[in-house]
């Protein structure tokens, strides 16, 4: 099905989890890629798996959280097909959970550096892009922040989490008379190895004694997984949701109703 066909579309993150499912969804449905991120070797792996499957895709490694890296790495990769529909402000990382006592300013600025600079870099340097035709952004947020605050010692990642939500709304109206949409997801628990990037440290101590004896996983029983996150925001990029914009939508199986 060629939903995407002929439009071009940038994923941040797309080496792994959620950008690599929703890379290798657009470009299923016909999208050209502008794979980025920090690790080559990654998402070379996801532009081989698109070309194999006859689509079209290149890589461009950048760390979204340096403005000037960004807008160069933005300026090159769209002059490859000289055009950019779709935006999916993915990349992130869990960063440092800690209690605030015990969390190091510098530790606070690389969470929000990442997460929330790297999405307005990301959305700055693509909208003069976007603008000349219109397109569609996504920002993936996440439930903390949004819906959870019960996560303790997740403060700088749950900010930066809220903070692309006001970003998102922000734009959302900013970018309307270019029939740009600006939409925003959040996550639940799904299964892809952000936790990787997780440092926590010393929890047991400040975490509140709160248990959930059949899971929190209401709806199936288990975390979710990336591909499902792709399909949600290849309907937010796509002609379906042409009158929806400023938006958040959570997908989380319940979780948050439950934990929030």
């Amino acid at each position: 099905m060629a939903r995407y066909e002929g439009k071009v579309a940038l994923v941040t993150g797309a080496g792994s989890g959620i950008g690599r499912a929703t890379a290798l969804l657009l470009a299923q449905g016909g999208a050209k890629i502008i794979a980025l991120g920090k690790t080559r070797e990654r998402l070379d792996e996801t532009v081989a798996e698109i070309t194999a499957a006859g689509g079209e895709a290149i890589v461009s490694v950048a760390d979204i959280s340096i403005a000037e890296v960004m807008r160069k790495a933005i300026d090159t990769a769209a002059s490859h097909w000289g055009w950019l529909d779709i935006v999916i402000a993915n990349a992130g990382f869990n960063g440092v959970w800690a209690s605030l006592e015990d969390l190091e300013p510098r530790e606070w600025d690389q969470t929000l550096a990442v997460n929330l600079t790297g999405t307005f870099l990301t959305v700055k340097y693509a909208a003069p892009y976007l603008k000349r035709q219109g397109g569609a952004v996504v920002v993936v947020s996440s439930v903390n922040g949004t819906r959870i605050f019960g996560n303790t010692g997740a403060t700088a990642y749950s900010c930066s989490k809220a903070g692309q939500v006001a970003f998102a709304k922000m734009t959302a109206l900013e970018l309307a008379p270019h029939k740009i949409r600006v939409n925003v997801i959040c996550p639940g628990a799904i299964d892809t190895n952000i936790n990787a990037t997780t440092v926590a440290r010393d929890l047991d101590k400040i975490r509140l004694p709160v248990s959930f004896p059949k899971g929190w996983h209401p709806l199936r029983g288990s975390p979710g997984h990336a591909e499902q996150v792709a399909k949600l925001a290849g309907f937010l990029v796509s002609d379906d949701a042409d009158h929806i914009t400023g938006t958040e939508m959570w997908i989380d199986g319940g979780e948050s109703l439950l934990r929030g």
